[in-house]
This record gives structure tokens, C-alpha cells and sequence, in this order.
């Protein structure tokens, strides 16, 4: 007997996660630059132990996130850890859901 692939199910009560229906979750988490994606310079920040890190704003958000849209201003120049951060996968929804440390 052939199984079959098992089908993702989203509650009733939520939209599929998508980058259209995004709350950029993601954008509040530390992002640390361990490759040269060619992130502008005014948005490189140094952590206290003299990594470097995407900069924030004073509330938190990513500093390359556009208010407006929710949408990153360097996406084509984004950090490989915003690259590998896939939407709808775990880390997404635990980040949606406020269960991944925060900056």
C-alpha cells in the first residue's frame, strides 16, 4: 500500500502564512552577518562582542524593514540567515506566535 504525502493544514481561524499576509515576526529576531551579502554599511550594527549584526531601530524592528509594507528594503541584499528563514516553516509560525527570543 502506497502512502500519501501528508497535507499541511491550516486552522479554520488563520490565513496560510505567506509573505503578502507576513507581520515580519522575523524582523524583530538578532540577525547576526556571518556572510557578505553586500548589506548597506549604515545597516551593520555590532553586537557587544564585536560581531556583526543587522542594525535596529529603538523598538526593536529591523532597520532595512519598510513600515509601510512590511517588506525589506535590501531583500536582493538580505543576511543568509533571512534567506534560510523560510515562510510558513517552523521558525516562522514560532515566531508569529512570540516563541522565539527577540533582540
Amino acid at each position: 500500500m502506497n502512502s500519501l504525502p501528508a497535507i499541511p493544514l491550516t486552522p479554520v481561524n488563520q490565513s496560510p502564512i505567506t509573505c503578502e499576509s507576513c507581520q515580519a515576526c522575523c524582523c524583530r529576531l538578532e540577525v547576526l552577518l556571518i556572510s557578505d551579502t553586500g548589506v548597506p554599511a549604515e545597516l551593520i550594527a555590532s553586537d557587544r562582542w564585536g560581531g556583526q549584526t543587522m542594525a535596529r531601530l529603538d523598538d526593536g524592528w529591523c532597520a532595512a524593514l519598510d513600515r509601510s509594507t512590511l517588506r525589506c528594503t535590501i531583500y536582493d541584499r538580505r543576511p543568509l540567515i533571512c534567506r534560510e528563514f523560510a515562510e510558513g516553516e517552523q521558525d516562522c509560525i514560532e515566531a508569529r506566535n512570540g516563541r522565539l527570543p527577540r533582540a
